[in-house]
């Protein structure tokens, strides 16, 4: 009696979509814990965000992009060439179109976009994903579907056409068999239970990022840049008998490009940077699984985001 050994497949899928569009949403429901941070204002992602969903057939290693836009600064510049970038190294696009909003001249660039840079890799799947699902009635959700399918003639079509809801798990699961479905057969290639790869200080500065653009106008998320510092455990603070393990002393440093914009985040009588630092330090205590002493600082680095010295030195 012969067996054969079920194939296990494993790869790159990359969500793209203009600002807002509900990518890092999703990144966190595929995945089933938040690795991403999310925000109602556009252009919260500054990074490439790996999250890994685990399965016993597949390993599906998600990378969150920054939003296509254009650019209006050296900083967007550099965000959209990171995103093109990404998509010529993965195994499967998933490009998001949220259902409550009508296909516009964004999500037509970037099926432009998607088109060009698919004429080089011939063969590359893009699956149109339909996210937001859940706030639309469902005729508007098949209308919108149905202008998907058409934007698609523009991108050379779409190996799939999926709508999903992030905030109440509707067609996650099968999003996921969609993915896997276009990836090739491979060993895992993380370790289980390992949920990104993302340095721990960078998910602290993205934490703290998500928390100060909590309720904020509208020009400072383009504005704000978050550095870690440092993390050390102080001295002293645990006690191995107990098992109860040390502080880490957190040091932030939060730039903004404006005096005005640093009076916003501080608040009066630094009322709001209280508010900032204790939504981010619960987030920040699950994520290193041990007490924190978030200590935060905003400073001003003059029109950073045109900078090429200062984008360097914040790590753009």
């Amino acid at each position: 009696m012969s067996t054969t050994t079920p194939e296990h497949r494993s790869g790159f899928a990359c969500l793209v979509g203009r600002p807002n569009a509900g990518k890092s949403t999703l990144t966190n429901a595929l995945v089933g814990q938040k690795v991403a941070i999310t925000s109602g204002r556009p252009q919260t992602t500054r990074h490439t965000i790996r999250g890994i969903v685990h399965r016993p057939d597949a390993q599906l290693v998600l990378v969150d992009t920054p939003g296509l836009h254009r650019p209006r600064t050296l900083l967007g510049e550099r965000l959209n060439d990171l995103v093109r970038e990404t998509l010529t190294e993965v195994d499967v696009i998933a490009f998001c179109l949220p259902a409550d909003q009508k296909i516009g001249p964004g999500d037509r660039f970037i099926a432009n976009e998607l088109a060009e840079l698919m004429r080089g890799r011939r063969g590359t799947p893009v699956v149109a994903v339909v996210t937001k699902a859940d706030l639309v009635d469902r005729g508007t959700l098949a209308a919108h579907l149905l202008a998907v399918d058409r934007l698609g003639e523009v991108a050379g079509g779409w190996a799939d056409i999926v709508p999903v809801s992030a905030q109440d798990g509707y067609q996650v699961d099968v999003l996921t068999d969609v993915l896997v479905s276009h990836l090739p057969e491979g060993p895992e290639l993380y370790p289980g239970g390992e949920l990104t790869d993302e340095p721990e200080a960078v998910m602290v500065a993205e934490l703290v990022r998500e928390a100060a653009l909590e309720g904020v106008r509208d020009e400072l998320p383009h504005s704000l840049a978050v550095q870690v510092e440092e993390i050390v455990p102080r001295e002293g603070s645990g006690d191995e008998a107990s098992g109860r393990p040390p502080l880490l002393d957190v040091r932030v440093n939060l730039f903004v490009e404006r005096d005005s914009q640093k009076a916003i985040v501080i608040g009066r009588g630094g009322s709001r940077l209280r508010e900032v630092g204790t939504r981010a330090r619960h987030g920040i205590e699950a994520l290193l699984g041990t007490r924190v002493y978030l200590d935060l600082h905003v400073k001003v680095a003059k029109d950073w985001q045109r900078d090429p010295k200062q984008l360097h030195r914040l790590g753009f």
